[in-house]
């Protein structure tokens, strides 16, 4: 059986087969769903927690 993977950033569910995998120099794993998901992560360096669209969202 093929594990489904949980998207880093956004916490969508990855279809096997499908995303994108990051491992940083520290040995830290990312999986990605989308390069939407990467880029707001890794170059923009946002928070989940404050993005409205991902399922981490929390209004303070």
């Amino acid at each position: 059986m093929v594990e489904r993977r949980i998207c880093s950033f956004c916490g969508n569910e990855i279809e096997p087969g499908t995303g994108k995998l990051y491992i940083r120099k520290d040995g830290t794993i990312y999986h990605f769903c989308s390069s939407k998901c990467q880029k707001n992560l890794l170059k923009l360096k946002r928070v989940p927690r404050k993005v409205k669209w991902t399922r981490h969202y929390k209004k303070v």
